[in-house]
């Protein structure tokens, strides 16, 4: 079964999101409160079975209106539903930036997102972009209910949700009608084998405009061949690339997330790099030379040979 998987370096994202909740606000002040406030009531923990596990949605202690999800022990999204462009995950933060970067402020954008999560970053969209049209394409449909009932969009929000495979509803788009394709599935905390291969990366572009970007969620440890290989595979498909993750990760002394951004057209690299460096949790962008420099010749990832990206070591979720 498809669906989001580990965050911004595990453990070490509840510390983001307490530095994004007491200090830093850029995520927070762009979108109008769209979300519905649950009551007192509600703010008890909630537990229960889904399609790919047992999911938990934990109220932020912090937050009034926060929420984190999390299946079979995994954090997945938080989301506030008072201030839907409020981002607290390190990698998700890194997402909202390619999401501001990718048109002009407050211009509309046709996203599709594969894998639903919480809707945290379709939450995001419309708050910043309103008039946004939106897809969702979450293979979990039981988890799609819970976060429907639990966690409600705004009725306002243009957002369809698909119960539905990540690379079956892709194959359903038409050619062109993306800008902005995002990618973040995870099976058991591992990104499956068939959204990682060359095949899976052109059909991304066929559904994209020609000035259209796609942005993953990634994640490795150490020795990162995982990532080396999908920055090559990235490469075969798309001409101009970059990759943001924490130096720790880059360093591969820790198991981690890396967003990868990628485009026919040149990218917002300056901004984009700045952006991620002055986030609670700075992380570094590679880009050009740098990032080739880094694939180290790894091969391109076909569907013939794709494996499931690595499992995380236990530690990362305590």
């Amino acid at each position: 079964m498809a669906r989001r998987g580990a965050p911004a370096g595990g453990k070490d994202s509840s510390k983001d999101s307490s530095k994004d909740s007491g200090k830093d606000k850029s995520k927070g002040k762009k979108g109008r409160s769209t979300g519905r406030s649950t009551g007192r009531a509600e703010r008890e923990p909630f537990s229960g079975p889904v399609d790919s596990g047992r999911a938990e949605l934990i109220p932020d202690r912090e937050r009034p209106d926060g929420w984190t999800l999390l299946l079979d022990g995994a954090p997945q999204s938080h989301v506030d539903l008072g201030d839907p462009a409020h981002l607290s995950f390190a990698y998700q933060r890194r997402l909202g930036h390619i999401i501001d970067l990718a048109a002009p402020p407050l211009q509309p954008l046709n996203v599709l997102h594969l894998g639903g999560g919480a809707f945290t970053l379709a939450r995001y969209t419309a708050a910043t972009r309103p008039r946004s049209t939106q897809q969702v394409v979450e293979v979990d449909a039981a988890l799609v209910q819970l976060v429907r009932d639990r966690l409600p969009l705004d009725p306002q929000a243009r957002v369809r949700v698909r119960a539905l495979d990540a690379r079956e509803g892709l194959g359903k788009f038409p050619d062109g009608w993306a800008d902005l394709v995002i990618a973040d599935v995870f099976s058991g905390a591992r990104t499956p084998a068939h959204l990682t291969s060359a095949e899976f990366l052109t059909d991304v572009r066929r559904v994209l405009k020609p000035s259209g970007q796609y942005a993953a969620n990634l994640a490795d440890g150490p020795p990162l061949a995982h990532l080396r290989g999908q920055v090559a595979t990235a490469a075969a498909v798309f001409p101009e690339l970059a990759l943001a993750a924490d130096p720790v990760v880059w360093r591969g002394r820790r198991f981690g997330n890396a967003v990868l951004l990628a485009s026919a057209l040149p990218l917002a690299v300056a901004e984009f790099t700045r952006r991620v460096a002055s986030d609670p949790h700075p992380g570094r962008v590679e880009h050009g030379r740098g990032l080739t420099d880094f694939t180290g010749g790894a091969a391109v990832v076909t569907d013939a040979a794709a494996k499931p990206s690595p499992a995380p070591p236990p530690s990362v979720f305590e």
